[in-house]
């Protein structure tokens, strides 16, 4: 999956909890969400607008960064309940990306049939 198919696909499913994603649908969603914040930021500063670029880019990707987070969850065969995780500083960072950037389960699973097939 390409970045543009990757970040159409992302917001097609805007809250779309279930099912699953691919490693590719996530870590490019993952790098439009950087690039997006760091050219809002830069807007901001340019323009003087005290972060209200920013800030409305972010909650404008919020749900549909969950929603791919716990889809990507389910590629691995988890619930998407452990994207709680996010709240331990560090540790939970820290547990989330190795389970991100584990291969998703061949065939189907309990949440869906294989993305990549």
């Amino acid at each position: 999956m390409d970045f543009k198919t990757s970040v159409s696909t992302v917001l097609n499913k805007y809250v779309e909890f279930s099912g699953r994603a691919s490693r590719s649908e996530f870590w490019w969603f993952v790098l439009f969400s950087v690039i997006g914040n760091i050219i809002t930021g830069i807007l901001d500063e340019v323009l003087g607008t005290v972060a209200a670029i920013n800030l409305l880019f972010s909650l404008a990707i919020l749900l549909p960064s969950i929603a791919v987070g716990v889809r990507r969850l389910h590629d691995t065969d988890r619930a998407g309940w452990w994207l709680l995780l996010s709240f331990i500083p560090i540790v939970g960072w820290l547990v989330l990306l190795y389970f991100n950037v584990q291969k998703g389960t061949d065939g189907e699973n309990r949440f869906g049939a294989d993305p990549l097939a």
